[in-house]
């Protein structure tokens, strides 16, 4: 993704024999060039491609214009609409910038160059006006920058002043100018993001440091990477202490010190910082923040990650011990944070060559971000929902801006990324991916042709002008289990010696032109829970992620159409209860995963499944399953349980589906898109998390906008704590109280909700159907904690 200035890091290479053992060496190891690697027919070709012509069906002009008017200049087109006219305008024109010079680099087409430089052009003529240094799209800005400058600062999870997350959309502005020129060469993005980063440095230089970890509390994506990426290319020492400066401490400390503080968090929030702390590192030697992130790594892998690579519900960390919200939530692990973990990944693998980090980057690619695009039709998928029986929503090209969008048009531009990897003289072969390498600096050729997973070969042929004695390096995946490796060199077998699933087998030799590696990588059925050892398995075959179509009903707003929380499936919710459940009393039921003959990665488990209706069901790759209702867990039972199981879940579901008939829209406070979405304000507001769940208070009043479009809105449910006491507050809808709420402490360590009837009148009285739901202290005390809101019709 980077180029080799960002990527050459000391290292010893990795020649794992006997499991993880590593054989040390002094050489370095690099990344290739994007240009270098491109990808031949194949799945991700085609993933590549639909990406292409999305990012070709965007207007620069309109994704330029919050940049220009933020500069006094009039655009030539307006603003996109959704989030990039909501407060987070212009976070997908950088998204745009790095998607522009990585497509360009992997396919070498002109047209994405021409679009890089209009781009960089502009937004030079925009920094120019502003005449500081500054460019940016965040919305009416100047006097926000100036007041936090002076010490005024009011940060929130998700609000700066007031602002959506401005540090987080400047970041994605800096990191597009740094691809534009470490990926395409361009040397006034070089000069336009040297210039804001110097304004950066000046506009924060008085504020202490107390000051600077106030404004880090609200989401700023990976400000401390951008800081540390230039001050590798410039040397200017200011640089990095300013990527120190602005790395958030509450997530850092207790990394250092291996506590975990996750749960709870906004999931995405902390990835980015962890880049930049590992991007730290790397550059000045720091072993302890090193430490920090690979643990970091370790924490989210072991403890939030499901089978498909992706974490969190509802963009946050659940608690670990209890994944029960995976599989009952419509908003399971969001692509961002996928994105983020690669990236991250890649970094750990770099400087620390162990095969775990490769086998997540693999199984990730396959199973998340090769899912989260309609390969056929384009659009991005913000959520993948675990939920037996549910669907994800697609962007629409024109009329979606969510940031998973911006990281999804990134996402499958940079596949060459990791396929291969080298040092001085020798080359690694990390993925089975159809694929060419030109390592030009070396005069080395390679072409990998491979229809992986669908058939498990891979045959790498060598195009060299004269014969040369190097080493390939070949993954020996840990998902082999049952078989070993083959290798073959110009269709003779190769000795893997005493080589392990987890290694890389070496060989070195003195190659010719036209020679040939063929690579056998049996696959077989593997069975997997979640992490909280519940009894829900998923089944891969290898290392892809097996799933069923159950239904294509009810897909209600399946392609989103621009309006608020049109990125959440919010079709109707099936009962649990009535999914496919396996019946066996083994938990290691890979025997009874049988392949459907005469069709391609397509299996069947017919003699565990229950009910008798769904015994026909086929097992696919998850990444081919697209407008559909889905499953990707199933709830494993034996005989014994399976009735009282049901039972007891169908109560469950019964009371969940019951109220979610009467819920017309609801808010969970504290939460990053529930607030938004809901256009939350306050003054002298705090959020945080109590027993897993979030809350918000206030010391002054805190409201949220709540759509009634029928006007059938009878009564609001707030949630609260039955410990909190001494918080006296009124409710008020559109400015009219309709409860005072004194809260004492007597209801004991649960939450309990209370229902508060709506006059009619209110909701007669809406002008555009929307209810203003605010929560106002009472002086000298405490509006809240909040733990969710629902606007009811009974």
């Amino acid at each position: 993704m980077k180029n080799k200035k960002l990527h050459i890091i000391s290292i010893f290479i990795i020649i794992l024999n006997l499991g993880n053992t590593i054989e040390n060496s002094d050489n370095k190891l690099y990344t290739f060039k994007l240009s270098e690697v491109k990808l031949i027919d194949g799945i991700f070709y085609k993933a590549q491609q639909t990406d292409l012509q999305y990012i070709l069906a965007l207007d620069p002009d309109r994704l330029l214009a919050p940049y220009l008017k933020d500069a006094g200049i009039k655009p030539l087109k307006e603003n996109y609409g959704n989030w990039e006219s909501m407060g987070l305008d212009g976070h997908i024109g950088g998204h745009y910038l790095s998607a522009l010079s990585m497509m360009y680099a992997a396919t070498g087409q002109k047209e994405l160059l021409d679009r890089l430089n209009y781009m960089i052009d502009q937004l030079s003529i925009c920094q120019e006006k502003n005449g500081n240094g500054y460019v940016g799209g965040v919305p009416d800005s100047k006097q926000m920058w100036i007041d936090l400058a002076n010490g005024k600062i009011e940060a929130q999870a998700f609000s700066l002043n007031n602002k959506w997350v401005p540090l987080y959309n400047i970041h994605k502005l800096m990191a597009g100018l740094r691809d534009a020129y470490l990926i395409a060469g361009n040397e006034k993005a070089k000069s336009i993001l040297l210039k804001l980063t110097d304004w950066f440095y000046n506009w924060s230089k008085n504020l202490s440091d107390k000051q600077i970890q106030e404004i880090l509390k609200c989401e700023h994506g990976g400000i401390n990477e951008i800081f540390a990426d230039v001050y590798s290319f410039t040397g200017d020492i200011k640089y990095l202490e300013m990527a120190k400066r602005f790395s958030h401490q509450f997530l850092l400390n207790p990394l250092i010190e291996e506590k975990n503080i996750l749960t709870g968090l906004h999931a995405n929030t902390q990835i980015p910082k962890v880049i930049g702390f590992k991007r730290i590192a790397e550059l000045s030697n720091n072993k302890e923040w090193a430490k920090a992130a690979e643990y970091f790594w370790k924490l989210v892998v072991e403890k939030w990650t499901i089978s498909i690579g992706g974490n969190s519900v509802r963009e946050h960390f659940h608690s670990p011990d209890d994944f029960s919200q995976m599989i009952e939530s419509n908003q399971g692990p969001e692509t961002c944070n996928s994105y983020n973990m690669l990236r991250l990944t890649q970094k750990l693998f770099l400087t620390d060559p162990h095969p775990d980090f490769i086998e997540y980057y693999e199984r990730t690619l396959f199973n998340h971000i090769l899912s989260s695009e309609h390969i056929e039709k384009g659009g991005f998928v913000y959520f993948t929902p675990m939920r037996p029986r549910h669907y994800r929503v697609y962007s629409s090209t024109h009329k979606d801006f969510w940031c998973c969008v911006g990281t999804g048009l990134e996402n499958h531009a940079k596949y060459g990324e990791m396929i291969y990897l080298h040092d001085n003289n020798n080359i690694y072969v990390n993925l089975f991916i159809s694929s060419s390498l030109n390592w030009r600096e070396k005069g080395i050729k390679l072409i990998q042709k491979t229809n992986f997973p669908y058939e498990e070969t891979s045959e790498i042929i060598i195009s060299l002008k004269k014969a040369q004695k190097f080493s390939i390096f070949i993954r020996y995946p840990k998902w082999i289990k049952n078989n070993k490796i083959q290798i073959q060199i110009n269709n003779k077998p190769f000795n893997i010696l005493n080589y392990q699933p987890g290694s890389y087998i070496k060989i070195n030799r003195k190659w010719e032109n036209n020679d040939k590696i063929t690579i056998k990588l049996p696959m077989s059925i593997n069975i997997e829970y979640l992490p909280d050892k519940s009894s829900w398995a998923s089944i891969l075959y290898g290392p892809i992620v097996l799933g069923t179509i159950t239904d294509t009903t009810d897909l209600d707003g399946l392609w989103a159409n621009g309006g608020r929380m049109e990125h959440i499936a919010n079709g109707k919710l099936y009962p649990i209860e009535d999914a496919p459940v396996i019946v066996t009393d083994s938990k290691n039921f890979e025997n009874y995963v049988k392949p459907v003959k005469n069709k391609s990665l397509t299996f069947t488990i017919s003699d565990l499944i229950y009910p008798e209706k769904y015994k026909n069901i086929e097992l696919v790759p998850f990444f081919t399953i697209h407008e559909a209702r889905y499953m990707v867990y199933f709830p494993v039972m034996t005989n014994k349980e399976l009735q009282n199981k049901i039972a007891e879940i169908r109560e469950k579901e019964n009371q969940k589906l019951a109220l979610e008939a009467i819920t017309i829209d609801q808010v969970a406070p504290g939460e990053q898109q529930p607030e938004s979405d809901h256009n939350f304000k306050g003054e002298n507001t705090e959020s945080g998390i109590h027993n897993g769940r979030h809350w918000r208070h206030a010391y002054n009043w805190f409201s949220y906008d709540l759509k009634d479009p029928r006007k059938e809105a009878k009564k609001l449910r707030v949630t609260y704590y039955g410990l909190d006491r001494g918080r006296y507050f009124s409710i008020h809808i559109n400015d009219h109280q309709i409860a005072s709420v004194e809260l004492d402490g007597s209801k004991g360590n649960t939450f309990f909700d209370v229902d508060y009837d709506i006059p009619s009148h209110i909701i007669q009285n809406t002008q555009d159907n929307t209810l203003t739901v605010k929560f106002v202290a009472k002086q000298g005390s405490l509006a809240g904690g909040i733990y969710y809101i629902r606007l009811l019709k009974q």
